[in-house]
């Protein structure tokens, strides 16, 4: 007599063990599809800030630059003329220090052939400043929709990471510039493009293995926003999170003040000397 019961029960345990198997496969595959979008969206906010940062950086710069160098120079000017009215060694010395301040370095053109400029600093030309320091909502948006599309964490053979990092390349220096027409362009040439391979990696070593790689480009990544942060511009941009731009117009508003008192201050010297002669 035949033992079937011995037979089925050697057929039906292998389709039971492998049931928990791909159960949990398909579970570690869901978490690391779940933290790779996780991933994206905080690349994504890193990279928006770092923008932000810079074109605040820059602007900061082309903006607000020649108004702190005024100041500097009526601050020169008032302790000069302070140190003459008052003969003071005091007095004297703080209009040398001042005056150091705005002298520039004597030569240096000369020296270096015109690769330096007389401050010191290597003049640099930028082409196409930002024109504010956040982008438009209609940049935001074709910017992150790309973002989420092409981005290369979601290729799994070279080839194809190598083509989505040259495209996002190209789609961060355009939401640099808040360029929408190129945004526009790009994300029509994705969407003519290749169709990218669903990113369903079969093995539970494969998925294990990208979960520790994602953990630690996020660390990376949060490194990266800590130290944007921390800066001196980051620092600047807490006090007004929701309209930066304003803040460049605040400060400059605040220097123009500064300015203006200054040279009311200066004036007064110069008549009060003027007087005394």
């Amino acid at each position: 007599m035949t033992n079937t019961s011995g037979t089925d029960r050697s057929t039906a345990e292998p389709a039971a063990a492998s049931a928990p198997a791909s159960g949990g496969q398909e579970r570690l595959a869901k978490a690391v599809r779940a933290a790779e979008q996780a991933l994206i969206e905080f690349e994504i906010a890193v990279e928006t800030f770092r923008v932000e940062v810079e074109n605040f950086s820059r602007l900061h710069h082309q903006r607000l630059g020649p108004m702190y160098a005024r100041l500097d120079e009526l601050d020169a000017l008032i302790a000069e003329a302070v140190a003459a009215h008052s003969g003071d060694r005091a007095d004297i010395e703080r209009a040398w220090e001042a005056r150091a301040l705005v002298m520039p370095m004597p030569g240096v053109e000369e020296l270096f052939g015109g690769l330096l400029g007389s401050d010191g600093v290597r003049p640099v030309e930028d082409p196409n400043p930002p024109r504010r320091v956040r982008p438009g909502k209609e940049a935001q948006r074709l910017y992150r929709e790309l973002a989420r599309k092409a981005h290369p964490d979601l290729a799994q053979d070279d080839a194809e990471k190598e083509r989505r990092s040259a495209f996002i390349a190209r789609v961060n220096e355009a939401y640099a510039y808040a360029d929408e027409d190129t945004l526009r362009a790009l994300s029509e040439e994705w969407e003519a493009g290749p169709v990218p391979e669903p990113d369903l990696p079969s093995e539970a070593e494969v998925l294990y293995a990208r979960l520790e790689w994602l953990a630690e480009r996020k660390e990376k990544l949060a490194a990266l926003a800590a130290e944007l942060d921390e800066s001196a511009i980051g620092q600047m941009m807490r006090l007004a999170p929701e309209d930066p731009d304003a803040l460049l117009n605040e400060i400059a508003e605040q220097l123009l003040t500064q300015v203006a008192q200054r040279e009311a201050r200066l004036a007064e010297l110069v008549r009060t000397a003027s007087a005394d002669g």
